[in-house]
């Protein structure tokens, strides 16, 4: 159990400090000039910057720590395992509270590169942090994220316990969960900044304040709820049986 906790831990916080700072290099503004102090980078180019960097990190952590914890690196994956019955609860809370960590760790460290930079400033460039109305690219209302969240969240889940199972399990299974993890931030960047993570929207937050800690609730609380309907449905579906 303590390699499983030390798994998590370290994953969550490879996945913030890699991912979320793609996410701030392709839209935070460093020294009011924009994203890359300038250089043009569009949106477009930004949005699936990001979406691979969160898919191909979680594909890399999947093959490297996978065998050891199953690599969840997302309370809502340990949430969903759980009501698949995939893990008893003594272990799912070790994870949530590893998970957690890992994501403030990694946020904390993710914080103290940028500040070595004399363009980074936290308030204005923020740490990839997700948000709703101003904060989100299409002025998303806290509704709209919290379903949005839900749904992307349950799809999430969904596809990785249907992955996983006993029957379905093989070498590709990386390499399935990374590419869906970037099919939904393709999708989800515009209008929240896609969370469907809670432990990687709270590391941000708690660093840059404000709105993002402010509005943060919708991204601990709905990819939860996601991760059980993604279970549920997958149960539903009698695919629990490909499971034994």
């Amino acid at each position: 159990m303590r390699k499983k906790i030390i798994a998590e831990l370290f994953g969550t916080a490879v996945l913030v400090y890699f991912a979320c700072g793609v996410a701030t290099l392709s839209f935070g503004k460093f020294n009011g000039s924009g994203p890359y102090i300038g250089t043009g980078m569009s949106t477009s180019a930004g949005i699936v910057a990001t979406a691979f960097a969160f898919g191909l990190v979680l594909m890399g952590l999947i093959y490297a720590i996978g065998s050891i914890s199953g690599c969840h690196v997302n309370p809502a994956v340990t949430v969903g395992a759980l009501v698949a019955k995939r893990i008893s609860l003594q272990e799912a809370v070790g994870y949530l509270i590893a998970q957690f960590a890992g994501g403030i760790l990694g946020a904390a460290v993710l914080w103290f590169t940028f500040k070595q930079s004399p363009d980074y400033f936290r308030k204005s460039t923020g740490l990839g942090a997700n948000g709703y109305g101003s904060s989100s690219m299409i002025h998303l209302s806290a509704a709209g994220a919290f379903l949005a969240e839900i749904l992307m969240t349950a799809m999430f889940v969904f596809v990785i316990l249907s992955a996983t199972g006993k029957v379905s399990a093989g070498l590709m299974t990386g390499l399935v969960i990374g590419l869906t993890l970037t099919m939904i931030h393709l999708f989800g960047i515009t209008l929240d900044g896609t969370s469907v993570n809670p432990a990687r929207s709270l590391g941000p937050a708690l660093f840059v304040g404000g709105d993002a800690l402010k509005q943060v609730w919708v991204f601990l609380l709905a990819p939860l709820v996601g991760g059980a309907l993604g279970a549920l449905i997958h149960n539903g579906l009698g695919l629990k049986n490909a499971d034994a």
